[in-house]
């Protein structure tokens, strides 16, 4: 695997005065269980205060700052005693209930100490699956940044069922940050950013400073989550940037274990840069290309691939394999013949009607369904063609 060894583009000495995340308007900034957990002492008050101070600067400096903070489980299980290990659903469920009350007041106290008010979210995934709540979620959150308070989101731990977590608080992170159209997402983490293989497993691997685009080879390199407190390994990273960069959103991977951390990384401390696309999707695409849990799987050949790319609807006809419950408007994904993800879109039949029509010629379609129909399988308006360019990092 070639990696490509070039310095990260340093600012001039004018704007390296002022942090570099003051150049965006708007931030959303994530934050791991293990930086604000410790297991014998609970929460972290001395990081969480500096962290704060961070926060604040970037306010009185007219930018907008989100705060997706995991932790209410870790700092639940510590103050109600639970033991070391896995829980099941209903500790974890309990743990969250404990834990968010306590971190809720804990940013509360923090960033009042610099006189700005905070706004606890709690979203569970039908709160940015569903199209009128991921709407209804996006006028709260921009409520309060335009009375100039600081939203704190989490999932809703509380209430979740079909697991205890979105996948990860990184791609949670990702949903808010394109859904209110950020320009910037950091996942502070206890890794500094992106290498070439995992560090604590490969000792030659190579730290990148920027990537490009992720693409499979850049996904390759992922490793597993290392903290017992972390639920989200490098992999979740990838996918939180993949739905970032697609709508225009940069992201920085850097490490939180030292106070300040958004101070340290416009001092130029360790962080990887994740660019953002530069032709982003616009907002009805990139609620599509963002959703996190597709209904089904459309598996395509070769000629409905270039028609995609090309930006062309998909017919019935391009379609060899068809998986998943879904309805007419669900969000599927489309692989092509080589089994990776092209596209997302919303789809325009139900499961059982698009299996009988897959590679179907469309003027046969009304005579095996019975009715006249849409066209397209998926029209080119609902439809996310995923980028793919070879350019992909830079060491």
């Amino acid at each position: 695997m070639s990696v490509k060894s070039v310095q990260l583009h340093q600012n001039d000495e004018a704007v390296a005065k002022r942090p570099k995340v003051f150049g965006y308007r708007r931030i959303v900034v994530k934050i791991g269980s293990a930086l604000l957990v410790d297991r014998t002492s609970g929460l972290k008050r001395d990081w969480l205060e500096s962290l704060g101070n961070d926060i604040a600067a970037l306010c009185a400096n007219g930018v907008e700052v989100m705060i997706v903070s995991s932790g209410a489980i870790a700092l639940g299980r510590t103050v109600l005693g639970l033991p070391k290990g896995p829980l099941r659903l209903e500790e974890s469920q309990a743990a969250a209930a404990a834990g968010q009350i306590e971190l809720a007041k804990a940013y509360a106290e923090v960033l009042s100490h610099h006189k700005l008010r905070a706004g606890q979210i709690l979203l569970t995934l039908s709160d940015t699956e569903e199209r009128r709540r991921y709407l209804n979620a996006r006028a709260t959150i921009g409520t309060l940044l335009r009375l100039k308070a600081v939203p704190v989101i989490n999932e809703n731990d509380t209430v979740a069922t079909t697991e205890i977590r979105y996948g990860d608080n990184d791609r949670l992170a990702a949903r808010v940050a394109t859904m209110m159209s950020a320009d910037l997402l950091i996942l502070l983490s206890d890794i500094d950013g992106l290498y070439t293989a995992p560090p604590h497993q490969n000792p030659d691997a190579q730290f990148l400073s920027a990537v490009e685009a992720i693409t499979p080879d850049i996904e390759a390199m992922a490793g597993a989550a290392a903290s017992e407190y972390s639920r989200g390994g490098m992999k979740t990273k990838l996918d939180a940037g993949k739905i970032a960069n697609a709508a225009g959103t940069a992201m920085i991977i850097a490490s939180g274990t030292r106070l300040h951390p958004l101070a340290a990384i416009d001092k130029g401390e360790r962080s990887t840069l994740f660019k953002a696309s530069s032709s982003p999707v616009n907002a009805w695409k990139t609620w599509i290309s963002g959703n996190l849990e597709p209904s089904g799987r459309l598996v395509i050949d070769e000629g409905a691939l270039v028609a995609l790319k090309s930006g062309k609807s998909l017919l019935a006809a391009g379609v060899r394999e068809v998986t998943g419950q879904f309805m007419r408007g669900d969000t599927v994904a489309v692989f092509g013949p080589d089994k990776r993800e092209a596209a997302r879109g919303l789809i325009a039949y139900d499961a059982a009607d698009a299996v009988k029509i897959a590679g179907r010629k469309t003027n046969e379609i009304a005579e095996i369904l019975g009715y006249d129909a849409r066209s397209a399988m998926i029209h080119r308006d609902d439809l996310v063609v995923r980028a793919r360019r070879d350019t992909t990092a830079k060491e």
